[in-house]
């Protein structure tokens, strides 16, 4: 089985005092979920006192983007040498970086093998828009964006890799593609892509989250279905008590 894997994508929320307030809090209300893989994302800023403040504690950090470069001229950028050691993930090729900072699918492309070059584990983050949803386009889309994130990428590399599936109209939105819905994309669309390029072994160890408007109260909907392996949560991260239920009831539907 698959270990489910929540992540809490925090984005530009909480200051570095906060931050650490937060993860002291939240470590010991998760130490009986060990089932779970239970993984925070802070600003840049936040990082290493939070990666310190959760030593021991099971819990692990990731970054919410890096550059493929492993040092130089690139102003504001972090290179993926300068996070070993402080966290395990890192967030690539998120909606709001391809949109805002114009993130593209080579880009995705160069950033996942740094990351795996420097031992850190990409989410790669994938998703259609509203239009390309409505239009019918999602199953070429999104498997496109799956293909480039991961050409050039070994199948020994696959362990490590994480997908979430995203769909941009579901982010912040307070929509949210149905449970169902989310489990055919997922299973249908990025894992019979993961099986053309890797095989059906590898494709069905491939763990892929949903993202999108996701809450404590639908969260044991969608960990219920069979290929949704997790959840990358924005608002619902931002809170004890919401990401505290948010892990309890991925714990409770698969199981663990």
């Amino acid at each position: 089985m698959r270990k489910p894997i929540i992540a809490g994508n925090w984005k530009m929320f909480k200051t570095l005092p906060e931050s650490v307030a937060f993860v002291k809090e939240l470590a010991p209300r998760l130490g009986a979920y060990s089932g779970v893989e239970r993984v925070v994302c802070p600003t840049f800023i936040s990082v290493a006192a939070v990666s310190d403040a959760l030593q021991g504690t099971g819990i692990s950090v990731g970054a919410q983007n890096i550059h493929w470069e492993a040092q130089g001229a690139f102003t504001s950028q972090i290179a993926p040498g300068m996070l070993q050691g402080l966290v395990e993930y890192v967030i690539i090729g998120h909606s709001e970086c391809r949109a805002y900072l114009n993130e593209t699918d080579e880009t995705v492309n160069k950033k996942v093998k740094a990351a795996l070059a420097y031992g850190l584990k990409p989410i790669v983050a994938v998703g259609e828009s509203l239009q390309q949803y409505e239009a019918g386009e999602t199953e070429t889309f999104v498997g496109g964006q799956v293909r480039a994130a991961l050409n050039g990428v070994d199948a020994a590399n696959m362990a490590n890799i994480v997908i979430a599936y995203e769909p941009i109209w579901a982010i912040g939105t307070g929509k949210n593609a149905t449970s169902d819905l989310a489990n055919s994309i997922i299973g249908g669309t990025i894992r019979h892509t993961l099986v053309e390029l890797y095989g059906n072994e590898i494709a069905q160890s491939v763990r892929i989250q949903y993202g999108g408007s996701v809450k404590p109260d639908n969260m044991f909907d969608y960990m219920s279905q069979p290929d949704i392996d997790g959840a990358l949560v924005g608002g619902a991260s931002l809170k004890v008590e919401d990401f505290t239920r948010l892990v309890e009831e991925a714990a409770k539907a698969k199981g663990v």
